[in-house]
């Protein structure tokens, strides 16, 4: 039976990127994801809001990008996988982790600060699209491989197909009110 880790985070940085490189030479960026929900209290009909700290994780390509194009306050949106684990602090005391391993991420809102107006209206790396990179298999802790982030692409506008023969729609395209 197949099973999936995946995680969909759309938040705001709560601070800017810690970029470090592993004697391998791999990237990993590390930021915090503020998410919030709003709910109305059942006694005072007052509204709640809950926010939530969430630790992620980039490496190599997505890391670098991280580290270049993402700035404390700036909205997210983040793909990834969970991975737990645990570490003893300096008391001795057993303490559980939980962090978002990144597979893909989308800057939202504007291009302030980044030299120039938005000209395709998503805002971000890639032209719209999420830039991806597949997560190290050594479990996030160094080795392991990951391709690279795609490069933006354009599509070319789809070539109008050929009206049937003997159809007499040719020559109405310009009758058309849409």
């Amino acid at each position: 039976m197949a099973s999936v880790n995946k995680v969909i985070l759309v938040g705001n940085c709560g601070r800017d990127p810690e970029i470090r490189y592993l004697p391998s030479g791999q990237a990993v960026a590390n930021i915090s994801i503020a998410t919030s929900s709003r709910r109305k209290d059942k006694n005072s009909g007052e509204t709640i809001e809950d926010t939530q700290w969430h630790r992620v994780t980039f490496y190599d390509r997505l890391a670098e990008i991280a580290g270049e194009y993402v700035k404390k306050g700036r909205p997210l949106y983040v793909e990834g996988r969970l991975k737990y684990g645990k570490y003893t602090d300096k008391d001795g005391i057993e303490k559980n982790t939980v962090d978002i391993i990144a597979t893909e991420m989308q800057l939202l809102g504007g291009r302030e600060g980044m030299g120039g107006p938005d000209e395709e209206g998503g805002g971000g790396y890639g032209g719209g699209r999420p830039a991806r990179s597949a997560a190290p298999s050594g479990g996030g802790q160094g080795g392991g491989y990951a391709r690279p982030a795609a490069a933006p692409q354009r599509s070319a506008p789809a070539a109008k197909p050929a009206p049937a023969a003997g159809s007499g729609f040719d020559d109405m395209d310009d009758d058309i009110p849409f």
